[in-house]
């Protein structure tokens, strides 16, 4: 919730580098044009519980303390984004799990999400931009029990005028969601939804998703807050790559293309929206199957090949990167030879999981 939560650098185009204000479709009422308010119907919960929500930039197996190495199992948007990025930066974060250090800003996002989240809690009359502004500190408060290192992005600040300070953006980026959405009007099916499938292929696919809203017709809208600003248009296939990939998931396990995806940037106040066709989604599948050879032929080979971009500036691995001078860790996985088939967790139609978390 996108992400973001995985929204810490900025990318090379203005934007957060995840990972929109026009138009709407009419789902789960909202402030689109056109749109009527109505009730989302409920998912099919699931059977089993998934990583949990709010906070899953610091829980999920992909921040957590390092590991040792395994071979990659799973794609998600950030994951995915991380290889066509930079595959050493793919096998850092992934196979050799390095340490990275915390950033304010992907903090920030996380803090932002839970408190859009958790806002919907609260009954619709309730949901008021001074009440969601005063629910930043404690959001922070529960995210720095789960998570005490992150009391270090500010140890340098003793009289607490940064932290002030950082709690006050936060504060201005949900007050700033207000302008953006009416959530009087929303009720979502859906909040940091973490969805789980497995194509038949073999590959695996996860993620979550910040916001499912169903009209009563049953049109699907899928929304991401993103945090910094909306990026070019010349740019905006990342982030629209993140939603289709979304977007994907949700229609190998409901069977139904969503009507709507939607990235709302509190950053700049954009609101950008997109509606998928399944030719979209199909190609997507495919460039996702394509994405995984190169992985699979990566961890094979153990031939990991940087790629020097704007973007590099953010990257707490320049030490071990060759494009810096720096020489990455001895290779953790065997390299066998070329032409084996990287084992994936699961086989078969139909499997997959679509967690109400």
């Amino acid at each position: 919730m996108g992400t973001s939560t995985e929204k810490a650098a900025p990318d090379a185009t203005g934007g957060d580098g995840g990972q929109d204000g026009t138009g709407g479709a009419g789902v789960a009422g909202g402030t689109d044009e056109g749109g009527t308010a109505g009730a989302a119907t409920a998912p099919v919960p699931a059977p089993a519980a998934a990583p949990e929500a709010g906070v899953r930039n610091a829980t999920t197996p992909e921040a957590t303390a390092p590991s040792p190495a395994t071979r990659p199992v799973s794609l998600s948007p950030s994951r995915a984004s991380d290889f066509m990025q930079c595959p050493l930066l793919y096998r850092f974060r992934v196979i050799d799990k390095l340490p990275e250090k915390p950033s304010a800003a992907a903090t920030r996002g996380t803090v932002v999400h839970a408190v859009l989240e958790r806002l919907f809690d609260a009954p619709a009359a309730q949901r008021t931009a001074v009440g969601a502004r005063a629910m930043v500190p404690g959001e922070w408060e529960k995210l720095l029990a789960k998570r005490p290192e992150l009391a270090e992005l500010f140890v340098d600040d003793p009289a607490g005028e940064r932290l002030a300070a950082w709690l006050a953006d936060a504060e201005a980026l949900v007050e700033r969601w207000f302008s953006l959405e009416d959530p009087t009007r929303l009720e979502p099916a859906d909040r940091e939804l973490y969805v789980e499938t497995v194509l038949d292929s073999g590959l695996q696919l996860r993620g979550f998703i910040d916001r499912v809203d169903v009209a009563p017709t049953g049109e699907v809208r899928l929304v991401d807050y993103k945090t910094g600003k909306a990026p070019r248009p010349e740019y905006a296939d990342g982030p629209l790559f993140q939603m289709k990939f979304y977007a994907l998931v949700v229609w190998r396990l409901r069977g139904i293309v969503p009507r709507r995806l939607q990235l709302v940037y509190l950053g700049s106040g954009d609101v950008l929206t997109y509606d998928p066709t399944e030719a979209d989604l199909l190609g997507v599948e495919r460039k996702l199957l394509a994405l995984w050879d190169a992985i699979q032929r990566a961890t094979e080979t153990g031939d990991w090949r940087p790629r020097r971009t704007k973007l590099c500036g953010w990257c707490d691995h320049q030490a071990v990167c060759p494009e810096f001078g720096g020489t990455p860790p001895p290779y953790p996985l065997p390299v066998p030879g070329r032409g084996r088939a990287l084992p994936v967790a699961g086989s078969g139609e139909g499997q997959g999981r679509m967690d109400l978390v």
